[in-house]
């Protein structure tokens, strides 16, 4: 049975936790990258599909690329952050379930069904991409998750050779600096937006 995190963990993964806007010029190694990936792909999906492409742009050639499918500020925090990633989904994710959900023939689900990839592409990719933010902060190393880009222009930089793998979302990683976040936006309480039904 597990046990409850303690309030260390707890404020490291949510409370204290920030989205950073700048981070300082500490570098983020491929062996963290590596780490990295080795969380994100343990997170829960449904029937283990594993959507999300990550590219990770380490070169300044490559940041350079993306910042150019960016809004102008955000360009700016893609091309000065240690790593900016694309976190992308692939909708032909369906090829791979014989060999991740071997339990029974998940993939005939999907066969012939392209609006069903399309929208479990979407929701997975997604749940990977907020894996990928916790598994970052698990590490001690910050993101800054955005939109604000032409993700067609994103698609044809960096997925033309997978036409089957479109953007979803990007963000910038490495060590946050303090100085480039805001005050905390508030957060309501319980009642505001749940029922217990």
């Amino acid at each position: 049975m597990t046990q409850p995190l303690d309030d260390a963990a707890l404020d490291q993964l949510f409370r204290t936790a920030r989205t950073y806007n700048g981070f300082t010029d500490q570098p983020v190694s491929e062996q963290e990258l590596h780490a990295l990936w080795d969380l994100v792909k343990m997170g829960p999906t449904s029937a283990n599909q594993l959507p999300a492409r990550f590219v990770w742009c380490t070169s300044q050639e490559a940041k350079e690329t993306l910042a150019a499918c960016c809004s102008d500020s955000n360009a700016d925090k893609v091309r000065k952050a240690p790593v900016s990633v694309v976190i992308g989904m692939d909708t032909e994710f369906h090829e791979y379930l014989p060999e991740l959900f071997p339990h029974t023939d998940a993939k005939s689900w999907f066969v012939g069904n392209r609006e069903l990839r399309e929208a479990s592409a979407f929701r997975n990719s997604s749940l990977q991409g907020g894996y990928f933010i916790l598994a970052a902060r698990a590490l001690g190393l910050d993101t800054g998750p955005m939109s604000g880009f032409d993700a067609g222009a994103v698609d044809k930089a960096f997925f033309a050779d997978r036409p089957s793998v479109r953007t979803n979302f990007i963000s910038t990683l490495g060590h946050g600096d303090p100085a480039s976040i805001f005050d905390r936006s508030p957060r309501p309480d319980f009642e505001k937006f749940n029922r217990i039904v």
